[in-house]
């Protein structure tokens, strides 16, 4: 999925002809989302945000943040997934995602250590969901380790189950996957890469 996917291909064709381009697709955008949402078939709004960890997408539902996405996951793919695995009505439609946008912000400036946001779990199940929804207890500036997230989740012997869950988690940053480490205290492995990881934790050690 391109960022032209949610536009008539015509209505591409014919503003790719001027020296305006990005403005009159993002006015076109923003009248599609309007009226998407005043017509109650806005299923997925998206918007990307600039961050120390690079560009992030971020996604939601009505009922909440349902993704938060890396570069590196490739996020034409990641809106592609989102389509089919939630619904094709999916919009770039920033404003559903201001208070998102607002509480990264914040966090990357070391003024927020918790998240206070809604937040869709449809793509999280079983024990993975069950591991991720033990991470927001690990606090700011704190680490645990894979064994004992296990602990947590309530199967000491689920270790790589955890390694798992934390590898697919559909919401990193604000569900903090990247505060789970090896036993022996290095830092292991993180969907948005190793330096994400080492940028994220020690800009919460230094706040």
């Amino acid at each position: 999925m391109s960022i032209h996917d949610d536009l008539p291909r015509h209505l591409v064709r014919a503003y790719s002809d001027t020296s305006d381009t990005r403005d009159e697709l993002r006015r076109l955008r923003e009248r599609l989302a309007d009226a998407a949402l005043a017509e109650g078939i806005l299923d997925v709004a998206y918007r990307t945000v600039d961050s120390p960890v690079g560009p992030l997408l971020l996604a939601a539902t009505e009922h909440g943040l349902v993704r938060v996405a890396y570069l590196v996951e490739d996020h034409d793919a990641v809106l592609q997934a989102l389509a089919e695995r939630i619904s094709p009505r999916i919009l770039h439609a920033p404003a559903r995602l201001d208070a998102t946008a607002l509480q990264l912000e914040e966090y990357f400036a070391g003024t927020r250590h918790t998240f206070d946001l809604p937040l869709d779990w449809r793509l999280s199940a079983g024990f993975r969901a069950t591991v991720l929804h033990q991470l927001p207890d690990i606090g700011y500036g704190h680490t645990a380790s894979y064994a004992a997230v296990a602990a947590l989740a309530g199967n000491p012997k689920a270790v790589r189950a955890v390694g798992t869950a934390c590898a697919t988690n559909p919401l990193p940053d604000v569900v903090p996957c990247h505060r789970v480490v090896r036993s022996d205290g290095s830092m292991g492995g993180y969907l948005g890469g190793i330096e994400a990881k080492r940028t994220l934790l020690t800009l919460e050690a230094a706040a």
